[in-house]
């Protein structure tokens, strides 16, 4: 099981086969379900909890990232529910995210804490693989896709909304989107040697935006089919041969002695 998908709670009508596999590992046990597509074995993992009951603070994000490890996975697609703050990415858009500022504030970063696991430092140039990210182009382009453009992911440590100077700041620092989550996914993910690439879904106007509420009601609608869409596509790319060659995903890895 080389393959994984991260994103909400649905895995929708693409395969043959599912199971659930109840992963240990030392942060904590994880649920994934393994969805069999033409021989092709992925893993959904829901990154909320199967009920959406885990709110963006409390995730358990080592726990996941060291299970889908321990099932084997190299390669991880993830979806993620943003704010924008850049007028061209109007809600509904698909944004690639291409790079990240970590804003959050209580969550363990890495599985790298010193004494008998030593220090590590990894390498940050490229957090998103430049493979996958061609990989999504080129099937959302057969799939009649549009991609808004790619962007820069602010992440927040949530639950709240972010305040209307809190997004003017983000956006003069350069930021595109804002969500709660994908930090510090993307860093345990590097940490581990997996290529790893995040899909963005415009949900709503950021807080101060063209003075547009945040709409909160309009959410689900915006995820909706364009989730479904993306996931299918991941899983078109799934099928194909994968390789960790013209990517630094596996290379970034340093350790002090």
């Amino acid at each position: 099981m080389l393959k994984a998908i991260i994103g909400g709670t649905g895995v929708y009508d693409i395969g043959d086969k599912m199971s659930e596999k109840a992963v240990w590992t030392e942060y904590g046990e994880v649920l994934i379900d393994v969805v069999e597509v033409q021989d092709e074995e992925i893993a959904f993992l829901a990154r909320h909890g199967k009920n959406h009951s885990v709110p963006p603070h409390l995730i358990n994000y080592r726990a996941n990232m060291k299970a889908l490890k321990k099932v084997g996975v190299k390669y991880v697609y993830s979806t993620a529910a943003v704010g924008s703050m850049n007028e061209k990415y109007k809600p509904g858009s698909i944004v690639v995210i291409k790079d990240f500022m970590d804003f959050t504030k209580s969550r363990p970063s890495t599985f790298y804490e010193g004494k008998e696991k030593g220090v590590v430092h990894v390498d940050m140039r490229e957090p998103y693989c430049r493979n996958l990210i061609k990989l999504f182009y080129e099937e959302a382009k057969k799939e009649n896709l549009p991609i808004a453009g790619e962007g820069v992911y602010v992440c927040t440590e949530g639950p709240r909304f972010e305040t209307a100077s809190e997004i003017k700041m983000y956006k003069s620092l350069g930021g595109d989107v804002v969500g709660m989550t994908n930090v510090p996914e993307v860093v345990l993910a590097k940490e581990l040697g997996m290529c790893y690439s995040t899909v963005g879904i415009v949900t709503n106007w950021c807080s101060g935006i063209d003075n547009l509420d945040t709409a909160i009601h309009d959410i689900s609608q915006a995820i909706g089919d364009k989730k479904e869409k993306i996931t299918k596509i991941f899983t078109e790319i799934f099928k194909r041969e994968l390789d960790q060659e013209n990517c630094k995903c596996n290379k970034s890895f340093i350790r002090l002695k």
